[in-house]
Formats: C-alpha cells, sequence, structure tokens
C-alpha cells in the first residue's frame, strides 16, 4: 500500500506522462483498432481521418495510471471499512490462551478469585463448552462497554474501569430436570405407568399413557409427574448397600382423570420410558446453580455414573458418598485425585505416601442427605468407581 500512495511515486507517475502526445478529438469515435501498427483510425464528419501513434509501451502505461489513480481513491475507502472492524473487535483487553490454562486459572489471574470464571465464560460466547479452552484462543476480559469517560466538551484525562453490578457467579445447567439421585430410602410413588396408547413398547415424548394411581393419591387434570424408575445402589468395594438410585427417565402432564386410572401425556423424556415405571409430583429446579464456597477437608470417593459406565470422563453425571450432612452442597466444586505409595527406605516395612496429584474436577448439581449428584467437569485420565475426591487443591503455579 505505501507504494501506491506515497507523495514521491504519485509525482513519478505525472512526470512519466508528461511528455506523452495524447490528443483528444471531441465527438469522435472509434472505428478500428489495428494492433500491428499501434493505431486508431477516427473520424470525424465526411471522410476526415485522423491518426494517433502511441507507442504500445505508452498505451500499457495509461491503462496502468488509470487504474493506479482509481486505486488511489478507492482503497482508502476500503482501508477505513476494514479500519472499522477491526477497532470494533479490538477494542478492549484480549488473552490468548495458553497450553494448560483454563478458565478458572485466568479468572484467579486476572480477576483474583477463581470464583469469577462464569462471568469470563459469558463474555467469550464463541467457548461453547467453558471446561475445554484451546492454545490460540483469544478471550475478552475488559471492553469498552465498561469504560467510562469524561464529557465530550472536555479531552478524557483519565480512564477507570466501572465495577458491574456484583452478581452472585452461578453455573448454567440446562439439563438440570433430568438428573436422578440417590436415597437411602425410595421415595414414595404417587402411581405408575400401566401400558400405552397403541400399546407402543419404547415410550417417547407426545404419547399417550395410562396410569394407575396409588390409594393415597389423587391425581389433578393439568398436573405434572416427574416418571423414574429404582435402582439399589452398592459400593463397589465394600458391597454395602448404599441407597436407591432415582433414575428420571421423563416428565408427564395428566390430561384426564377417570374413577379408576387416569390418562397422561408424555411432555419431556430424558430417556426411553417403559411401562411399570413409577410417577412422583414434579418439582422444578432452577438452571442456574450459584456457585457456592466448598467444604472444608472434606474426603470421599466417586460411587458410579448414572448411566452405569465403567469408565468415566468428562461431562458425566456422577454420584458420589457425601451429601448435605457432610456440608455439601450444590453449587460447590471439588479435586478428583490419586495418590501413590513407595517405600522410601528399603529397610522399612511399610509404604510412604507420596504427593497428591489432581487430575479431575466435579460440579455439585443436587445433594441428599448422604450422597450427592454430581458434573465431571475436568479428567485428565479416565476416572473410576472408587475414585477418591477432596476439598479443591490450590493451583500449582
Amino acid at each position: 500500500m505505501k507504494s501506491l500512495t506515497s507523495r514521491q511515486n504519485i509525482n513519478n507517475i505525472v512526470q512519466r506522462f508528461k511528455g506523452s502526445k495524447v490528443q483528444r478529438f471531441k465527438g469522435s469515435k472509434v472505428q478500428r483498432f489495428e494492433e500491428g501498427q499501434g493505431i486508431f483510425k477516427m473520424t470525424r464528419g465526411k471522410h476526415m481521418n485522423c491518426n494517433i501513434n502511441i507507442r504500445e509501451k505508452n498505451f500499457a502505461s495509461l491503462i496502468t495510471f488509470l487504474c493506479i489513480f482509481a486505486a488511489i481513491i478507492i482503497l482508502p475507502l476500503s482501508i477505513f471499512a476494514e479500519d472499522e472492524q477491526d477497532i470494533k473487535y479490538e477494542t478492549g483487553f484480549y488473552y490468548t490462551v495458553q497450553r494448560g490454562d483454563t478458565l478458572w486459572d485466568i479468572s484467579q489471574r486476572f480477576f483474583d478469585s477463581p470464583w469469577q470464571w462464569p462471568g469470563l465464560w459469558n463474555e467469550n460466547s464463541q467457548i461453547p463448552n467453558p471446561h475445554r479452552i484451546y492454545p490460540g484462543e483469544r478471550l475478552r476480559l475488559f471492553h469498552k462497554g465498561w469504560i467510562k469517560t469524561a464529557p465530550e466538551t472536555t479531552e478524557p484525562e483519565n480512564f477507570s474501569i466501572l465495577k458491574q453490578q456484583k452478581e452472585t457467579p452461578y453455573f448454567f445447567y440446562p439439563a438440570i430436570d433430568g438428573i436422578g439421585f440417590i436415597k437411602k430410602e425410595a421415595a414414595a410413588s404417587s402411581g405408575s405407568i400401566l401400558k400405552s396408547y397403541d400399546d407402543k413398547i419404547i415410550i417417547s415424548y407426545g404419547d399417550r399413557v395410562y396410569l394407575k394411581q396409588n390409594n393415597n393419591e389423587s391425581f389433578v387434570e393439568g398436573q405434572k409427574y416427574t416418571i423414574y424408575r429404582t435402582i439399589p445402589v452398592r459400593n463397589k468395594q465394600t458391597k454395602d448397600y448404599i441407597g436407591m438410585q432415582h433414575y428420571l427417565t421423563g416428565i408427564l402432564e395428566i390430561t384426564e382423570k377417570m374413577p379408576d386410572f387416569a390418562v397422561g401425556r408424555v411432555i419431556k423424556s430424558f430417556r426411553s420410558i417403559a411401562n411399570g415405571d413409577l410417577i412422583m409430583p414434579y418439582k422444578k429446579q432452577s438452571k442456574k446453580i450459584f456457585i457456592t464456597e466448598s467444604a472444608k477437608n472434606l474426603k470421599g470417593i466417586i460411587l458410579g455414573t448414572e448411566e452405569k459406565s465403567t469408565i468415566i470422563g468428562d461431562s458425566t453425571i456422577a454420584f458420589i458418598d457425601k451429601g448435605s450432612q457432610d456440608s455439601v452442597m450444590p453449587g460447590q466444586y471439588y479435586s478428583i485425585y490419586y495418590q501413590e505409595k513407595a517405600r522410601l527406605n528399603p529397610e522399612q516395612k511399610g509404604y510412604n505416601p507420596l504427593s497428591i496429584v489432581e487430575f479431575g474436577t466435579l460440579f455439585v448439581l443436587h445433594t441428599e442427605q448422604t450422597t450427592s449428584t454430581v458434573l465431571i467437569t475436568r479428567s485428565d485420565k479416565s476416572i473410576n468407581a472408587g475414585a477418591k475426591i477432596c476439598s479443591p487443591l490450590p493451583k500449582k503455579q
């Protein structure tokens, strides 16, 4: 661009064409062009011929000059438009993600608190999964909407960052209605699914079903119920009974009430629904789970996954053996770790524990008295049932 717009080059172009013999013929019309001689033959009126001798190199130079002249006029406009786009994107402070970074770490580094990461994620809508960021991605840490400037009548001297309205950070989990839980005793059911219309084996969204109600339950049209089934859960290592897993399959709404039965319609299907599935009153839960401080000095284990998966990874729903009686609450984070042992002295009989190594994190979605339902938010390697958990470990610098 410099060669096109510098004053010296423009002057050179003008000087180059000063000596060219270019004549104008007002009202003339070009009839033909003889390539071999480089001659235009023009006529005006009767039998009036005029030859203009232009060397081929001067003709090419003329065309070049016209192109350059047009470029000088048009290009600044396009450059200005590009600059406007750049300014729109560049205004603010950005950080380029490095290998090993997490939103948790970046939040701690720039905002002095790791708990600010949901706000950081909210400011960077290009990131679909807050637990997966990659080297080279650019995160906006600060944008011009947070700047307070002096009035336009005076030259701005200082810029100050406006403190955003304080709001408790939260984790947004849209599938909250579909997560199950483990209780010592099974929840009291309101009834069960007898069968579906048309005897469908697999029941899903939109299907109508016949419902059997318990003696102490009275169905009301328009009332919603959660559909579930129960599965006994035992500790895989000790085989001790832990409780009853409530495996949620959907939500239905009562559409018709009869003396001995009711009719319902499935309005949400989380998994395949089957005849015999139980129902209990639906309780709406907020998709916003506000982040709270984790319990201190907590240690426990992962009992298993909701879907009975052997290997546990990112975004898996799992259960832990700690609940509300252990000060565990929704909105807390905990570390997943391992600790190896080694014999430091060949003569000693026992083994010494080595450093604790964190290889994952989990987020609490729901708690019962002795257990909790959690989301695996990070796993550096595969996690198995029985993996140890603890209060959040300090981040290594």
